[in-house]
């Protein structure tokens, strides 16, 4: 029975502790929650979050998650097929993939497919329970969907623990290949602050001195965000593609800032290939951009002998 005048996604919350606000809402949206009220005899299914309930209404619901089943949701793959994905590492602890461009590395729920931990977590079921990030199922880091390349995903507990020490404290590097617009003839060190960018409803970085993120509405909350990123480039090939000159950077990172090395190549004039998010000319039938995590090199977890991984080279790099 509700009380006059309550929010019905806090009288859910009330009601089932063991789940969250975003299951509350996606039960919401997705028609599994109605309201009967006694007085009227209706079974009307609700849209908002925000709506008031009245007194002498009931609540039914038909589904909502709980925080228990905030998992990957495994891939159905057959046992003797072999993994879609290039397996470029592998032993007790470590797993590394060559992720291709277009799959997103994780889902944003539970009911998401199509990402690669969902393949992982269907050929590796031990990797759904390791992390603190139940979406991420192991995995050390991200790469953007559109970015091709190296991923790592721990097998267990004290690997995970210990691979994102060495990432928190900016001791494993992390190598890129990036195809850029233009003739770069010299390297160079990009160093400077990173916000999100608070005039597009999307993720796009932007450097904290741009007057975009200093706006008298935006500026505080965006400092608060700002994060530091180095990003260090050199040029090791260059093509032409018609009459347009690219080159290709090799580029080491030891901080990992969203969108960084697309953002700051792009600050500096140096547009990634068909990276239209930061300004680049769009190149028709490809997917995704020409970044390629390359490599990474750290201590193994386990042994404590320096390790690198290494992936393949894409198509777009042999020039």
């Amino acid at each position: 029975m509700a009380e006059d005048g309550v929010r019905l996604d806090l009288a859910l919350l009330r009601a089932f502790p063991s789940s969250t606000r975003a299951f509350v809402r996606d039960a919401i949206e997705r028609g599994y929650v109605s309201v009967v009220n006694e007085r009227r005899g209706l079974d009307m299914p609700v849209e908002a979050k925000g709506s008031k309930l009245r007194a002498g209404s009931r609540i039914r619901v038909r589904e909502l998650l709980e925080k228990s089943d905030n998992l990957v949701l495994a891939e159905k793959l057959p046992s003797n097929a072999p993994f879609p994905v290039p397996v470029c590492f592998q032993d007790d602890s470590l797993l590394a993939f060559d992720k291709p461009a277009g799959m997103p590395v994780q889902p944003l729920s539970c009911r998401e497919s199509g990402t690669l931990m969902n393949l992982v977590c269907a050929r590796f079921p031990e990797c759904a329970s390791v992390g603190d990030e139940p979406l991420m199922a192991g995995a050390l880091h991200r790469i953007d969907a559109g970015t091709s390349g190296l991923v790592i995903v721990a097998r267990n507990t004290g690997a995970f623990s210990e691979m994102r020490r060495q990432f928190s404290e900016q001791t494993v590097r992390k190598t890129y290949l990036a195809l850029v617009e233009g003739s770069v003839a010299v390297g160079g060190t990009l160093e400077n602050d990173l916000v999100h960018d608070p005039t597009v409803p999307y993720c796009r970085m932007i450097d904290a001195s741009d007057r975009r993120a200093l706006s008298v509405e935006a500026g505080r909350a965006c400092r608060r965000k700002a994060m530091h990123a180095v990003t260090k480039y050199s040029p090791i090939a260059h093509a032409t593609a018609g009459c347009e000159e690219r080159t290709l950077l090799e580029v080491t990172i030891f901080t990992g800032v969203t969108h960084q090395i697309r953002s700051q190549l792009a600050n500096a004039g140096m547009h990634i290939v068909n990276d239209r998010l930061y300004g680049a000319f769009a190149v028709e039938n490809q997917v995704g951009h020409c970044l390629h995590a390359l490599s990474a090199a750290f201590r193994h977890p386990s042994s404590g002998v320096p390790t690198e991984i290494r992936t393949q080279e894409p198509p777009w790099a042999r020039i």
